[in-house]
C-alpha cells in the first residue's frame, strides 16, 4: 500500500514557475514508478510525466516536455514536478500516482494503482 500526498500548488502569474511535490509512504521508494496527471474543470485527467522506480528514466507528454521536469529525490520517496513558463491553460488540479509494476512507463490512468488527493494550480494571465 502506497500513500501519496501532493503539495506545492498555488496561484502564480503566467510565465512563472512552481514545483510540486509528491511525498510517498508505505513502500520503499525504489519499488514504484510515479506519474503526474492534471485535470481541468470539465476535462478528462491528462497525463503529464512519469518516472521509473529508480528515477533514471522519464517520459513526458508532448504538451509539457519543454517546460516541465519530473524527478525523484535521493531517497526515491519524494517525486517532484518542476513547472516553468506556466500558462493560463495549465490551471488545473494536479495529481501524482504510483504503480507497483515492472515495465515501461505508462500514460493511462488505469496503469496506476495509487493516487494522491491533488493540489490545485491556478495560473493568472
Amino acid at each position: 500500500q502506497v500513500q501519496l500526498l501532493e503539495s506545492g500548488g498555488g496561484l502564480v502569474q503566467a510565465g512563472g514557475s512552481l514545483r510540486l511535490s509528491c511525498a510517498a509512504s508505505g513502500v520503499p521508494g525504489s519499488a514504484y514508478r510515479v506519474a503526474w496527471f492534471r485535470q481541468a474543470p470539465g476535462k478528462e485527467r491528462e497525463f503529464l510525466a512519469a518516472i521509473d522506480r529508480n528515477g533514471g528514466v522519464t517520459a513526458y507528454a508532448d504538451s509539457v516536455k519543454d517546460r516541465f521536469t519530473i524527478s525523484k529525490d535521493n531517497t526515491k520517496t519524494t517525486t517532484y514536478l518542476q513547472m516553468n513558463s506556466l500558462k493560463a491553460e495549465d490551471t488545473a488540479a494536479y495529481y501524482c500516482a504510483a504503480a507497483l509494476r515492472i515495465g515501461p512507463l505508462r500514460s493511462r490512468t488505469s496503469d496506476y494503482d495509487y493516487w494522491g488527493q491533488g493540489t490545485r494550480v491556478t495560473v493568472s494571465s
